[in-house]
């Protein structure tokens, strides 16, 4: 395949992905705190949602709730990595995908990083329950988690449909489709 056939490179999606859902994932947990500290668990759409403030030292689930520090430092290589395969991205798919990873792992490492208690062990903003309050069915969550599931997601079906983060698509995938 010559050079001119290649799809375009992706990067700059990925950049701009990436810092539209950083920064809507900042706002909302900006405008969480300022309204919901202290305050009830809001119901809305019948109770399908409600918005409450938690502050969460570990991760999905109450998992690693011990170990902020650890979670913080997987968000740091998770980030590294997403950075150094963007310029090689030339998957519009792939870069949505790892552009929504990006961004989740960004805003709760902000959290980590800037919030009480400190350093490497600050909380995350988690604001949104579904169904029931103080997450009784389901974690309570963030934009930036929503992003990271969202983007896992994709990154998953691309990868079963045989997609390559380079535009290509597997030669296993190929085959199986040329046999049926």
């Amino acid at each position: 395949m010559n050079t001119e056939q290649l799809p375009q490179r992706r990067g700059g999606l990925v950049a701009l992905i990436a810092l539209i859902v950083l920064a809507l994932d900042l706002a909302t947990k900006i405008l969480a705190v300022a309204v919901l500290e202290g305050q009830e668990p809001v119901r809305i759409l019948g109770g399908a949602v409600y918005l409450q403030l938690l502050r969460n030292p570990g991760a999905a689930f109450s998992m690693a709730t011990g170990m902020t520090w650890l979670l913080a430092i997987i968000a740091i290589i998770v980030v590294g990595a997403i950075i150094w395969i963007a310029p090689k991205l030339r998957s519009t798919g792939w870069a949505i995908g790892l552009a929504l990873v990006l961004a989740g792992a960004l805003g709760n490492l902000v959290d980590r990083i800037f919030r009480a208690p400190g350093v490497l062990q600050g909380h995350v903003v988690d604001f949104v329950s579904v169904f029931a309050p103080n997450g009784e069915v389901w974690p309570v969550f963030n934009v930036a988690d929503s992003a990271i599931v969202c983007g896992g997601i994709l990154i998953v079906v691309l990868t079963l449909l045989g997609r390559e983060f380079d535009g290509t698509v597997s030669k296993r995938r190929k085959q199986s489709v040329a046999e049926e």
